[in-house]
């Protein structure tokens, strides 16, 4: 705590460590004292899962109703046919061979690559390149797909990849402060009943433990997970 700023001391000593109804969690969280730019809002689900078996994995792929606030830069690895159609919907990168090599060579310049099940072949080739960074696409992800044009315009709009981490704790950006109140608690419920509606089948006991939410610079603050996307 030493190492954090004054504001964010001030602002973790003065709200409450306990787990508050999501109307109450939103407020507190837009309470936090303000930075000079507009924060994003993380959200931690912790699962009650054994994330070292495949079968309770959870991964998957959202559109948030109200947006992340934040537009991503898109790359689509498709058939030659497709190519324009893919930069009109708001590709910054789309092609085959030639993008495929620019990748390898170690081109990133974008935060999401999607691919027609077609191109898988030659993609699967990057899975050193692109796995470590999460961006390998992925048939559970949606990131592999036949429609292409429709991919790349909900993941340039902010269509959000999740999968679950070594501890079991799903992380998600859920929008910014600026937004409204309404806003973050229907992107949040949004987010949370899909976690929900993913639980494991082997999954055993309380599925969905814990739910965090906090600003780029401020403390996190609890949920009570009964407020978030309706009781389990």
């Amino acid at each position: 705590m030493q190492t954090r700023g004054k504001r964010y001391r001030k602002d973790f000593e003065n709200h409450s460590k306990s787990a508050l109804p999501l109307d109450e969690a939103v407020k507190r969280l837009k309470a936090f004292s303000k930075a000079k730019f507009d924060q994003t809002i993380d959200l931690v689900c912790c699962l009650g899962i054994d994330a070292r078996q495949a079968d309770q994995m959870v991964r998957g792929s959202v559109s948030l109703p109200k947006g992340i606030g934040k537009a991503k830069r898109v790359i689509a690895f498709c058939q030659e046919g497709d190519v324009e159609a893919a930069k009109a919907a708001g590709a910054t990168e789309a092609g085959g061979d030639e993008l495929v090599e620019k990748v390898q060579k170690g081109w990133m310049d974008f935060d999401v690559a999607v691919a027609h099940p077609s191109m898988m072949g030659k993609v699967g080739r990057l899975g050193r390149v692109l796995g470590p960074q999460g961006k390998m696409p992925s048939p559970k992800s949606g990131t592999v797909t036949p429609d292409i044009t429709q991919a790349v315009k909900d993941y340039s709009a902010g269509k959000l990849e999740f999968r679950n981490d070594k501890g079991g704790n799903v992380h998600a950006v859920v929008g910014k402060l600026s937004f409204s109140e309404d806003d973050i608690k229907d992107n949040i419920t949004a987010f949370v009943s899909h976690i929900r509606r993913m639980k494991p089948t082997a999954a055993k006991g309380q599925y969905l433990k814990k739910v965090f939410i906090s600003g780029t610079m401020t403390p996190s603050v609890e949920v009570e997970t009964a407020s978030a996307g309706g009781m389990e």
